[in-house]
């Protein structure tokens, strides 16, 4: 079972590879499934005493699918009940403001995609021909000389041998370390380029150039039956690692520290080799590059040469444990993560396995050692390995390892992508968790960042409803820390007696619940007489009522749910999937019921123009702009940090990403999300910018970057690359707020000129010519014409 680490960010689906039995696995996409984290959750297990294998077998199957069948109606018995509370909500509702509430629920839905592409991106790690074209052109370790038309090639004797059978007869009659080999090639026309060509195709499996011969059927058919047909990359470097012909590098593994630092000592203390080869691991870790590379400046690697023995590399097991050897090379000759690999072999004793056994951890689970592995990868520098391991821990994530995978993507030593991946899941499972002892286990920090989310699956009630179990639990078992240590553990401590919930300190759960409640949208609680939030009221947990209870100044009800109808207090439905699908559903039955089916679905209008799709950065929370201000002229130079933290990179890196960033902004997909959601760009703008700088290895605080890099770059000009906007006025940018009305108009004055394409205007009505109309149509007078307005609005 093996990951192979997925060339992100052009590609949102790990690939996963290995034996029949491997299940490859999407990540993060917008049809998001159990199955897509491996989701197995060990709910329940059964236990039948002394029974036959057989029938053990059979009843526990047959109730474990009854159960299954119990707990899927139970879902779809909820599913159902929030179905009709929206469907009650909207049962007064006028066709349109459903209409414009769908039309929230499809821009939400355009901005998760976003949200989801931006979760998934990274860096995209160097693959092993990436890896092998750098090392072709570098010549790291290179062992021996072809000389053709009096060129020197340096070149590796290991790569040639295993990719041609050419090189492979002609390289064994010259064993020695840089041999010098003259090439008399038979085919003619081939000039140095294009045995240069030859080369590059042997290391990549490409030509590396463009040339008009290697089109030519002809000459690859003389080459062919000259050097033979090699292989693939893939199948050449497999079998080089399970032969190691040639290889020139021991790596032994040693308890004692000091042998690490000077070579030297008695052998005994040394475990068991593995054998290797120097260009290999150099081209793929700079760690061993390095190590290398000091071995030549010290002069170490003439000794061996001399004695034409092969270099010995001695790691220190504490850090690099010798089980997880063959796993990183296997990365390092194939490009996959195989952890299979340290189950198949058999056991030596060694310290790595001393010191699992002592910590309790000799049966680590498949995400435990992809964890330790994602570390040692670090170490080496091994991007590839890195994210191999981070496939299959985000492949592992489920409700049983939800907390550990939180935990230690949260600390700074674990991985910002399987935290991201991990809080998708939350979010998504959220119903499932919150009705499991998983969720009493989940910290503060973890669940203020799921309430917060727009994209969070579950109703508002159940939000409020289980932050405030989660609030008791977490007071009581304070007050099983504050008791005396003689009542711990005894039958009158608080975990075996419980506690009342009338004897629970109020203000203290008021204090653990304040940093929570305030994300929880009262707005949205249904139904509308909701018992749950009527008890949080009267318990004092929630001192302010939903603001669909407050007269607006019309006299009427506001209501949160509409931007248009809110009163100037607007909160962003949760695009909760049951609301969702009953709100579309009600919307075609009045369409239906409807006779001018045409001017239900105008153009969604709006107070910001569909070409400005961007603000200034003075907007709040979320919303960011790209405007390029120029440097202030008492500013003797640039910036050398972004927010006090982060290196700015070269203008080749920045220029790279501005590029990156206009290429996404004229994506089918992003377009879609800016029509969805005008007058809020800026937070669409914010996804695409997030994942550009995750895409570049850069942290989110460095946002300003894109949004200003004159700022760090006053000489610069970016031109046509990067959008230059003007400063927005402030108090214009419409973040979970409708403008009001004194100012709706107004801000329309200077895009007067701006006229969307109408629809044609009714033919003209003629009335009769009688008598009577005659009489009236001398008393007529020719109205004024009046200015036409340059967009109206609905909802």
């Amino acid at each position: 079972m093996g990951a192979n680490a997925s060339n992100y960010p052009h590609s949102c689906s790990p690939r996963v590879g290995g034996n029949s039995q491997a299940q490859q696995t999407f990540i993060g996409t917008s049809s998001y499934s159990h199955q897509g984290f491996g989701c197995e959750s060990k709910l329940y297990s059964l236990d039948h005493g002394h029974e036959k294998p057989q029938d053990k077998k059979k009843k526990t199957s047959g109730l474990a699918t009854l159960k299954k069948k119990f707990i899927k109606r139970r879902k779809s018995s909820r599913s159902a009940d929030h179905a009709k509370q929206m469907r009650e909500l909207l049962s007064g509702w006028d066709v349109r403001d459903v209409n414009a509430l769908v039309e929230e629920y499809e821009g939400t839905s355009a901005l998760k995609e976003l949200y989801l592409q931006a979760n998934l991106a990274r860096p995209e790690a160097r693959t092993l021909q990436k890896d092998m074209a750098e090392l072709y052109q570098y010549k790291y370790c290179t062992d021996v000389d072809l000389i053709f038309q009096e060129t020197c090639f340096p070149v590796h004797r290991a790569i040639l041998a295993a990719r041609c059978p050419f090189f492979k007869t002609l390289l064994s009659s010259s064993p020695e370390y840089g041999a010098e080999i003259i090439m008399d090639i038979n085919t003619a026309g081939i000039d140095m380029p294009m045995f240069s060509a030859l080369l590059h195709y042997l290391y990549t499996g490409e030509f590396g150039m463009e040339d008009s011969r290697f089109q030519n059927v002809d000459i690859l058919v003389q080459l062919s039956e000259e050097f033979g047909t090699p292989n693939s990359l893939d199948v050449d470097m497999r079998a080089l690692f399970d032969y190691m012909c040639y290889y020139d590098v021991v790596l032994s593994f040693s308890s004692n520290s000091d042998l690490v630092e000077t070579f030297g000592g008695n052998q005994n203390c040394l475990d068991e080799e593995l054998r290797a080869h120097k260009a290999i691991i150099s081209s793929r870790s700079p760690f061993f590059r390095h190590l290398l590379q000091r071995r030549i400046r010290t002069g170490e690697e003439i000794t061996d040469r001399t004695l034409r023995t092969p270099t010995r590399i001695i790691l220190d097991e504490s850090i690099i444990p010798k089980k997880y050897a063959k796993v990183i090379l296997n990365c390092m000759y194939t490009d996959v993560v195989d952890l299979s690999v340290l189950h198949s072999s058999p056991s030596v004793g060694s310290l790595s396995e001393v010191q699992a056994l002592v910590a309790g951890k000799l049966n680590m689970t498949r995400a435990e050692e992809a964890m330790e592995l994602y570390h040692i990868a670090l170490f080496l520098e091994f991007n590839m390995l890195a994210q191999g391991c981070e496939d299959i821990i985000a492949e592992s994530i489920s409700l049983d390892t939800l907390i550990a995978i939180l935990k230690w993507s949260s600390q700074p030593y674990g991985s910002k992508w399987v935290h991201r991946q991990a809080l998708h899941f939350l979010c998504e499972e959220f119903t499932q968790v919150m009705t499991s002892e998983v969720f009493y286990e989940l910290s503060k920090d973890h669940l203020l960042t799921a309430i917060q989310s727009d994209y969070l699956q579950a109703s508002e009630q159940d939000i409020l409803k289980y932050l405030i179990k989660w609030g008791e639990h977490q007071l009581m078992k304070r007050i099983a820390d504050r008791e005396p240590n003689l009542l711990s553990g005894t039958a009158h401590s608080v975990n075996k007696r419980g506690v009342k919930r009338r004897d629970l300190d109020i203000e203290e759960l008021r204090e653990i619940l304040s940093p929570l409640l305030p994300f929880v949208r009262i707005e949205h609680i249904l139904p509308m007489n909701s018992e749950v939030l009527s008890d949080a009221m009267k318990r004092g947990l929630i001192s302010t009522p939903p603001s669909d209870m407050l007269p607006t100044s019309e006299g009427g009800k506001s209501n949160a749910w509409l931007r248009q109808k809110n009163a100037g207090i607007y909160v962003r439905p949760r695009l909760f999937s049951p609301y969702v699908e009953e709100a579309k559903s009600v919307l075609d039955e009045m369409m239906v019921e409807q006779t001018d089916l045409v001017r239900l679905r105008m153009v969604r209008m709006s107070n910001v123009p569909d070409t400005l799709y961007m603000v200034n950065n003075a907007v709040p929370q979320c919303c960011h702009v790209i405007t390029h201000q120029q440097v202030s002229t008492n500013q003797t130079s640039p910036p050398s940090v972004i927010a006090n933290e982060i290196p700015v990179p070269s203008l080749l890196v920045v220029k790279e990403m501005i590029k990156r960033l206009q290429e996404l902004r004229h994506t089918e997909q992003v377009q879609r999300a800016y029509a969805l959601n005008c007058g809020e760009g800026a937070t669409v703008s914010y996804e695409i910018q997030i994942r550009v700088l995750r895409e570049f290895g850069l942290s989110d605080a460095a946002a300003e970057l894109l949004q200003n890099p004159h700022k760090f770059f006053p000489d610069e000009r970016f031109g046509d690359e990067s959008p230059l906007l003007t400063v927005r006025q402030p108090g214009r940018c419409r973040v979970n707020s409708t403008p009001t009305a004194e100012t709706m108009f107004t801000e329309l004055d200077s895009f007067v000129a701006f006229h969307p394409p109408l629809p044609p205007p009714p033919p003209p009505y003629h009335p009769p010519a009688t008598p009577i109309h005659n009489q009236f149509k001398v008393g007529w007078k020719q109205r004024v014409p009046s200015q036409h307005p340059s967009r109206s609005f609905s909802y």
